[in-house]
Parts: structure tokens; sequence; C-alpha cells
């Protein structure tokens, strides 16, 4: 009777899991797309490799500047697609954005 119980955790503790790994991914993402547009005049074009080699999620990529610094935001929407679980919360959004002091380049 309590096997049921104890699956539905486990599988619970492997979704929160894999939702914090993707988390801090998308953060990564973000600031390896920072880094890389921050020392360049391409800032979108090396934002969204820079971000895109680091994982290997289907991300978005923005970028935004204000002539001093450059902001990166990326965001990931990640299916949740732990059997039970994944449908009981349904899809988690990760944003994360970082900025950085524009260099010369």
């Amino acid at each position: 009777m309590a096997l049921p119980i104890v699956v539905v955790a486990v599988l619970a503790i492997v979704q929160v899991a894999v939702a914090m790994r993707d988390e801090i991914a998308v953060e990564l993402a973000a600031r390896e797309g920072a880094r890389a547009a921050a020392v360049t005049t391409d800032m979108s074009g090396a934002a969204g490799a820079a971000a895109r080699r680091a994982i290997d999620l289907p991300i978005e990529v923005s970028t935004s500047s204000d002539g001093t610094s450059v902001t990166v935001s990326v965001t990931y929407i990640d299916p949740t697609d732990v059997a039970i679980i994944g449908r009981l919360i349904g899809p988690i959004t990760h944003r994360a954005s970082v900025t950085m002091a524009l260099e010369p380049p």
C-alpha cells in the first residue's frame, strides 16, 4: 500500500532535480551570452551563439544595451517529462538575465 506513495515521491524528487539542473543551465547560458556580447560589436549574434554553445537546450536569447552595459536574457520552457509528476505540474519556464559592462572590442 505504501509503494505507490514511495514511487510518486521518488518521481517528484527526480523532477525537482531536473528542474534545478535546467535552471542552473539557463543561468550559465545567460552569463556566457553576456560575457560574449560585452566584448563585441555584434552583441545579439555573439550572445546567442555563446549561450547556445554553453548548453544543449532549445533556448530563446534576447539582448539589450544602453550604451554602457549589455543585458542578455535567456528563456527555456521545460516540458517536465518525468512520468506521472510531469502531467501534474505542467511545463516550467526558466528565465535568467545577466548584465555586464561593455568593453572595447
